[in-house]
């Protein structure tokens, strides 16, 4: 897991602080002068944006890395008035506001990958990634995308949620944890749970939960979920205790995945694993209690196609609950050239 920096941007102070803010993830991530650069423009077109066309304007700025290159991701979020033609709103010249109308274009040209999801009246939401140094051609293309939203509970410093993944050729091992409550020891929960499970990706989802069951039995305890898709079999696997969600959307329907409750570390009446068929091009979902449950991808035209990352984000956007920390996993299946 990575920490997010999450920088409200509602007046014109705000650009500027979020523009040094990722110009600083930058520096330490080792991009160089010039690459910097296009981080501050990017970073400052879309704050721009969300400063002069939206309201409740979020942006989100964090570290990824893909084939040992360091990246930053740039995920802003508004419930604006959206826009009625995005190719329109893209083209340089193009402004609703007397400016020169040159942003969109600017932020996609600078970007190494771009993505923007827009409804009027409900919202816009757009995703960047820039990277240290170019991806070799040769290893653009993956396999999966995964997308991640991890932030606390409005107040608290540090987040009571905590997620994890493994992936190789064969499989995508993910785990989403939300530590009792919130906080500190919520955070030292949730952490136990990651270090589980990194020590034992090579075993089945329900014999990691069994495994941080002991584990956190010194700590306040936590839900746990762990997914597991094998490509070569086709199937998914998956153990849950508490409230952690999990949908899984392909091309011929849905199905919801079973947690049972309990508290890992606390109070466990049962763990079992379920398995399903996975269905290639699939999507998966997975979320903390911070995040509502009565969403429905369907209510966003086209969504489901957008990159995991803009749809973790939509969903944080319309259905976070105040109250609490929130977690929401994304994994897709991208079909094989």
């Amino acid at each position: 897991m990575t920490h997010t920096l999450a920088l409200p941007i509602v007046e014109p102070s705000q650009a500027g602080e979020a523009r040094r803010s990722a110009i600083a993830l930058a520096t330490h991530l080792g991009f160089n002068q010039t690459e910097q650069g296009k981080v501050g423009i990017v970073v400052t077109e879309i704050a721009n944006n969300l400063v002069h066309h939206a309201k409740n304007g979020l942006l989100l700025v964090q570290a990824i890395a893909k084939h040992n290159i360091h990246g930053l991701e740039i995920l802003a979020l508004d419930t604006g008035p959206g826009m009625r033609n995005i190719s329109e709103c893209m083209r340089d010249g193009f402004s609703t506001r007397g400016t020169a109308g040159n942003g969109l274009g600017a932020i996609s040209r600078l970007s190494s990958f771009f993505d923007i999801s827009s409804i009027p009246d409900i919202g816009t939401a757009i995703l960047c990634h820039l990277w240290a140094s170019p991806i070799p051609t040769n290893l653009s293309s993956d396999h999966l995308e995964l997308g991640v939203v991890c932030l606390p509970k409005p107040g608290e410093e540090v987040c009571g949620d905590a997620w994890a993944c493994e992936i190789s050729q064969e499989r995508i091992l993910v785990l989403v944890a939300d530590g009792l409550g919130h906080g500190s020891l919520a955070a030292q929960a949730s952490t136990e749970a990651v270090r589980v499970f990194q020590e034992n990706v090579h075993r089945s989802p329900q014999e990691i939960i069994a495994a941080a069951h002991q584990a956190l039995r010194s700590t306040r305890g936590a839900a746990v979920a762990i997914a597991e898709i094998n490509f070569a079999h086709q199937s998914l696997r998956f153990a849950g205790v508490g409230n952690i969600a999990g949908s899984v959307f392909w091309s011929g329907g849905k199905y919801n995945l079973v947690s049972y409750n309990g508290t890992v570390g606390c109070e466990v009446h049962k763990i079992r694993e379920f398995t399903h068929q996975w269905y290639p091009g699939g999507l998966l979902i997975m979320h903390s209690d911070g995040l509502g449950t009565q969403w429905r991808l369907e209510r966003y035209p086209g969504l489901i196609h957008k990159h995991p990352s803009l749809i973790a984000g939509v969903l944080y956007r319309d259905f976070f609950r105040l109250r609490d920390d929130v977690t929401v996993l994304v994994v897709r299946e991208n079909a094989l050239p």
